[in-house]
């Protein structure tokens, strides 16, 4: 019983120290305010990483297409080619060979993992419909 008393004295004192009238709520604004940046940020992380894997993508398919050039270029167009290569360009021939199938390998890895960044922002922009992506090229209104 004694404790009882003691805590309402306590909760009494620290309130008249205070200042404290009771609970207050933040507006609806600045609720809105804050769930819209919390949004915000998860959208940003997700284009961000979608943007780097695109880059990423783009930049490999070009080097892939050149290996795949100067590939073609140490393979010859004979029927019997493979028969009179040397051996340095059946070296470069293999060399080409790995580099091809580790870039096409990453590739699919990428085109995998963009749709999945592309399906992750359409599913947060799905249950926060009232978040608006803004416009590229244009800067926020704040």
């Amino acid at each position: 019983m004694f404790q009882l008393l003691l805590r309402d004295r306590v909760h009494n004192f620290i309130r008249g120290r205070l200042g404290d009238d009771g609970f207050r709520a933040r507006s609806a604004e600045r609720d809105a305010e804050t769930d819209l940046a919390r949004v915000g940020s998860i959208v940003t992380a997700i284009e961000t990483a979608l943007h780097a894997a695109e880059s990423e993508q783009s930049g490999l398919s070009r080097r892939v297409d050149d290996v795949l050039a100067r590939a073609a270029v140490t393979f010859g167009n004979g029927t019997d080619e493979y028969l009179e290569r040397d051996a340095l360009d059946n070296y470069h021939q293999d060399l080409f060979g790995a580099e091809i199938l580790n870039g096409q390998r990453r590739l699919k890895e990428l085109a995998t993992e963009i749709s999945h960044f592309r399906s992750m922002k359409a599913a947060v922009l799905s249950r926060f419909p009232y978040y608006k992506t803004p416009e590229p090229g244009r800067a926020s209104e704040d």
